[in-house]
């Protein structure tokens, strides 16, 4: 871990726009419980979609890149020792 200064544009909770040391535009903080529930969410939208439709292949393309993200932020917090804000039993990794 290391402590770097943030540029807070806004702070709104669940919607935290900031940038980043390094980077021109700034990106969007995602709380993590706040991500698994995206992630819950696109697992629903793909199961109510016909799997040989486009409109599957896009939404089974965004649930994977929000798990990945997700998966990313469990290692990280695994890493670091911290808990999880959120039950993670019986969810699609």
């Amino acid at each position: 871990m290391r402590v770097a200064p943030v540029e807070i544009f806004d702070d709104t909770t669940n919607a935290a726009v900031m940038r980043h040391p390094g980077r021109h535009f700034p990106g969007m903080l995602i709380q993590g419980d706040t991500l698994h529930s995206l992630c819950c969410m696109a697992d629903d939208a793909c199961s109510a979609l016909d799997r040989s439709s486009e409109a599957y292949e896009n939404a089974n393309e965004l649930r994977n890149r929000l798990w990945s993200y997700l998966n990313h932020y469990k290692a990280v917090l695994d890493e670091h020792g911290l808990p999880l804000p959120f039950s993670d039993r019986g969810t699609f990794t």
